[in-house]
């Protein structure tokens, strides 16, 4: 499958075994991408990429979805999926942790090739300075959500939202500028 290919859509072919093929195709890619995702979270997340990997499938309907324009947006659905899946479980740790409180963001938290693991207060700031985001800069946001969520690279996520790379950079540079300072207004 190439850049402008989508998955297969089960929907139109009508055969019932391409639901069953969509998976396979695509399974070895959404791992790749929640691996890398997955080696930035903390120590204590139990979450593994294979379980990541089957939430976001499910929550993207599975094969009875299928309705991706192409590679980029099927990858762009699942790293929404993502997102929210680790949103999710980081709100519910930090609530039964300690029910909220001041954050302390460091710039280098928004590098996905950082090493550093994201804490669960990290990914909730982000999540929420994200959505504030994505009403006044809806592509750019996107590029965030692949990039911060999804873990793809620069490149992969330029691809995906098909702009050049040098435009990817540019919006990345202003993405975590905006972000970092309405995470340290709040």
């Amino acid at each position: 499958m190439n850049e402008t290919t989508p998955p297969p859509n089960p929907s139109e072919s009508g055969d019932p075994r391409a639901a069953e093929e969509l998976l396979p195709e695509v399974y070895a890619q959404l791992r790749q991408l929640a691996r890398r995702r997955m080696a930035r979270e903390s120590a204590a997340h139990t979450l593994q990429p294979t379980a990541l990997v089957h939430e976001a499938w499910l929550r993207l309907g599975g094969a009875e979805h299928g309705d991706w324009k192409n590679r980029g947006h099927f990858f762009g659905a699942a790293a929404e999926a993502m997102r929210r899946i680790l949103v999710e479980r980081a709100r519910r740790r930090q609530a039964q942790r300690h029910g909220g409180g001041l954050v302390r963001v460091n710039l280098a938290d928004f590098e996905p090739a950082s090493d550093r693991p994201a804490d669960d207060e990290t990914v909730v700031a982000v999540h929420r300075a994200l959505e504030s985001f994505a009403r006044i800069e809806p592509r750019k946001a996107e590029l965030v959500k692949l990039r911060f969520f999804g873990g793809l690279t620069l490149a992969e996520a330029a691809a995906g939202l098909g702009v050049s790379e040098p435009t990817a950079k540019r919006w990345w540079s202003y993405a975590r500028a905006w972000l970092f300072r309405e995470i340290s207004r709040a």
